[in-house]
C-alpha cells in the first residue's frame, strides 16, 4: 500500500519528455503488383499512445497493490507471519536496490544523511507497518484488509496535516473526513455474526494501525526525503525495513515446516516480491514524472476495487451488506478529504469551456 502526500514518498519531480519517433511512410503506386497501401503513421495517435503511457503505469501498479491482499494471505496461512514479512520485502527490497543500480546514471546520487533518513522512514513504512499488514492478514480476511488501509491511509494523512496546520482546511475537506469517518464505523459494525468478538475485529483494528503508520509514514517522507532521488530513496528505505523484519522473523523461522510448504505459497512469495513490491514501485514513479499527484490519489482508491476482487476470486472471501455501505461511504469521505472541493470546480470548468 505496496502511494503525494498520501502516496509513496518521494515522488520525483521532474516531467518526462515524451517524444513520438516519426518516420517517413512509403507509399507504392499499387499498379499491377497486388501490393496493400502501407498505412501512414499518425503523429495524433502516437502523441495520444504516449500520453496514455502513465496512467497505464498507475493501473498496472494499483493492480498489483490490489492483489498482494489476497496473496499475502495465501502465504500467511503456510508459515507465520513474521516469516511472510521478511520473505516478501527482503526479496523485494534486494530487487529494488538492483533497479537503483541498474538506473543509476538516471538517477541523482544519495548522500550519506539521505541514506539514513531514507533508513528510518524506512522502519515506519516498511517494518511496523508491514508487521500490522501481516499480524492483521494472519486474524483477518484479506478483504477487510484491502478495504481499510488504502482508505483510512489518506483518511488519516489529511486530518493530520490539517491539525499540524501544513494544509488548509475546508469545508469540504472536514464534511469528507467525517463522511469517511463514519463510512469506517459503519464498516466495523458491518462484521457479520459472531467475528465482532473473534479475531476478525482483532484483524481489522490491526489493519488500522497499519493505516495510521503508512500515514505517517507518508507525512515524514515527504519533509525528510524532499529532494532526494525516489527510486534510490525507496531503495534504501526498502532495504533497511526488509533488513528489520528478517530480524524480527529469526524466532519464527523453527516454527516452519519448510517441506510442507506449497508450490502456490512459493509462487505468492516470489510474486509478492517481484510484483507488488518491486514492478510496482518502478511503474509508480514512472506515472508520477508525468502525472499529477492528485491523479495518482484518486487511481490509488482503485486499489480496494481490485484487492476485493482478488480477495472475492481467488480466496471466496465476501462482506456483509453493511459493510458494502460502509466501504462506499468511507471511499466517498475519502475522496472529498483528500481533494476537498477541487473535482466539482474542475468539473464546473470544463463544462464553461464547453459552452464558450
Amino acid at each position: 500500500m505496496e502511494n503525494e502526500q498520501h502516496e509513496p514518498p518521494g515522488q520525483p519531480r521532474t516531467k518526462l519528455a515524451i517524444g513520438a519517433q516519426s518516420g517517413e511512410a512509403h507509399r507504392q503506386d499499387g499498379e499491377g503488383s497486388g501490393d496493400a497501401p502501407v498505412a501512414e503513421a499518425s503523429p495524433v495517435a502516437a502523441k495520444e499512445g504516449s500520453a496514455a503511457a502513465p496512467y497505464l503505469n498507475l493501473l498496472v501498479t494499483m493492480v498489483m497493490f490490489g492483489s498482494a491482499f489476497a496473496s499475502s494471505k495465501v502465504v500467511v496461512g503456510e508459515m507465520p507471519h513474521e516469516v511472510a514479512a521478511a520473505l516478501r520485502f527482503g526479496g523485494g527490497g534486494l530487487l529494488l536496490i538492483i533497479l537503483a543500480t541498474v538506473f543509476r546514471g538516471s538517477s541523482r546520487p544519495i548522500g550519506r544523511a539521505a541514506a539514513v533518513r531514507a533508513g528510518l522512514v524506512g522502519l515506519l513504512g516498511v517494518l511496523a507497518y508491514n508487521i500490522f499488514f501481516f499480524w492483521g492478514l494472519s486474524l483477518a480476511p484479506s478483504l477487510d484488509g484491502s478495504i481499510i488501509v488504502p482508505v483510512l491511509s489518506p483518511i488519516l494523512t489529511t486530518a493530520t496535516v490539517i491539525l499540524l496546520g501544513r494544509e488548509r482546511a475546508t469545508w469540504a475537506r472536514i464534511a469528507g473526513l467525517a463522511v469517511g469517518a463514519t463510512g469506517a464505523l459503519l464498516f466495523f459494525l458491518g462484521i457479520g455474526g459472531d467475528a465482532a468478538g473473534s479475531t476478525q475485529l482483532i484483524g481489522d483494528l490491526i489493519f488500522v494501525a497499519g493505516a495510521a503508520c503508512w500515514a505517517a509514514y507518508s507525512i515524514l517522507s515527504k519533509s525528510l526525503l524532499a529532494g532526494v532521488d525516489p527510486l534510490r530513496a525507496t531503495a534504501w528505505g526498502t532495504g533497511i525495513g526488509g533488513l528489520g523484519l528478517t530480524l524480527l522473523a529469526v524466532p519464527a523461522v523453527a516454527d516452519v515446516s519448510w517441506q510442507s510448504v506449497s508450490g502456490p505459497a512459493w509462487a505468492n512469495v516470489i510474486f509478492l516480491a517481484v510484483g507488488p513490491t518491486a514492478i510496482a514501485y518502478l511503474f509508480y514513479y514512472r506515472g508520477l514524472r508525468s502525472v499529477s499527484p492528485s491523479t495518482a490519489t484518486i487511481m490509488m482508491f482503485t486499489v480496494p476495487v481490485f484487492g476485493s476482487f482478488s480477495s472475492t476470486l481467488f480466496l471466496g472471501e465476501s462482506f456483509t451488506g453493511i459493510q458494502l455501505i460502509g466501504t462506499l461511504i468511507m471511499l466517498g469521505g475519502a475522496l472529498f478529504a483528500v481533494l476537498g472541493n477541487r473535482p466539482l470546480r474542475q468539473l464546473r470548468g470544463s463544462r464553461f469551456r464547453s459552452t464558450a
